[in-house]
């Protein structure tokens, strides 16, 4: 049985690469994941996850992560990755909702939320806050934008 993590940190990162697998992978690096192996998870936050502002994971650890990313090889594209968590007003699990798009930060940080909202709704929970964490980036040559929620033991 796999352990469920107690804490989670949110991350965002950008970066330009060759390639497009490339650009990525600068953009995990800003981001303070690159180093890691991510698994892609989807919504949930463990009841009574603690937030921490850095995680200290080893490298080539698995970790749990849910994120949203997008790369563009359009020069001048706008380009945008956003994650959200809204924490429950009760001792219960919370929402995680992540997305990406061509458009500006504040745009896709607005949609998150309405997002996370919509997911407490039709849980029919209440939330007490949501987070949000949401990188723009305009691209050079091959860019790309990260943001994710890493959740750790």
């Amino acid at each position: 049985m796999i352990p469920t993590p107690k804490k989670y940190t949110l991350v965002a990162g950008f970066g330009e690469g060759k390639t497009t697998l490339n650009a990525f992978d600068a953009a995990l690096l800003a981001s303070g994941l690159g180093n890691l192996n991510l698994l892609k998870v989807s919504s949930i936050l463990p009841p009574g996850a603690i937030y921490r502002e850095k995680l200290e994971i080893p490298f080539g650890t698995l970790v749990p992560t849910a994120y949203g990313s997008i790369c563009s090889t359009k020069p001048g594209t706008i380009i945008s990755a956003a994650v959200a968590v809204g924490i429950p007003s009760e001792d219960t699990f919370g929402v995680i909702m992540e997305t990406s798009d061509c458009c500006p930060k504040s745009e896709l940080e607005e949609r998150i939320t309405s997002m996370v909202i919509e997911a407490f709704e039709i849980r029919k929970l209440e939330f007490q806050q949501i987070k949000v964490y949401a990188i723009e980036y305009r691209v050079i040559s091959c860019g790309a934008a990260f943001a994710g929620l890493a959740l750790w033991y």
